[in-house]
């Protein structure tokens, strides 16, 4: 059975190297069967901007579990399956610097497909391709800038492509976490 995992991360600041929160949402047989989403001590400083965009404060993260602490649970689900991220290189960044950040041992190389990419093929009369603007455009729920909401609205628009017909399988590469660059298609 195909499995995907949808995720999405926050930052504290603009190094991008550090998490302040993770949103998985999990798709199998078509539908989305299960989600997690967390704030995340970044162990590190918050810059005003990523304050306002996210709302996530460091008082916010007070008691929050570090990317260390988290990683054993983490890391099972992330290789379980395929990665959906929406502007998947931001994401997988962010992953990769966190992973070398702390030294954690993770599978090199990860199957992952963009939402935004795909977007652009089913969707290409709309003016951007933003989180923001298909959900608003396929009526999908989003509370933006919140892991949980964009993990779950990312696994709503892969479903929503797959339904209008698109090949998903297309779209689909390699990313390789050491290196933090983009290989192949997973497939021919």
């Amino acid at each position: 059975m195909e499995r995907y995992i949808a995720f999405d991360v926050e930052t504290p600041n603009y190094n991008n190297d550090r998490m302040s929160a993770i949103g998985l949402a999990v798709i199998e047989g078509g539908q989305i069967v299960d989600s997690f989403a967390t704030l995340v001590d970044p162990e590190t400083f918050f810059s005003p901007f990523n304050v306002a965009l996210t709302g996530i404060t460091p008082e916010a993260v007070q008691g929050a579990p570090s990317f260390p602490a988290l990683w054993q649970e983490l890391r099972p689900l992330l290789e379980s399956g395929t990665l959906l991220a929406h502007n998947a290189s931001f994401d997988l960044r962010v992953l990769s610097l966190c992973l070398a950040a702390y030294a954690l041992p993770h599978r090199r190389f990860v199957p992952y497909g963009c939402t935004v990419q795909m977007g652009r093929r089913c969707y290409p009369s709309l003016p951007n391709h933003k989180l923001n603007t298909l959900c608003g455009a396929l009526d999908i729920t989003l509370d933006h800038h919140r892991a949980d909401s964009d993990s779950l609205a990312c696994a709503e628009l892969f479903l929503n492509y797959r339904r209008q017909g698109l090949d998903t399988g297309r779209f689909l590469r390699r990313y390789d976490l050491d290196t933090m660059r983009t290989l192949s298609p997973t497939r021919g």
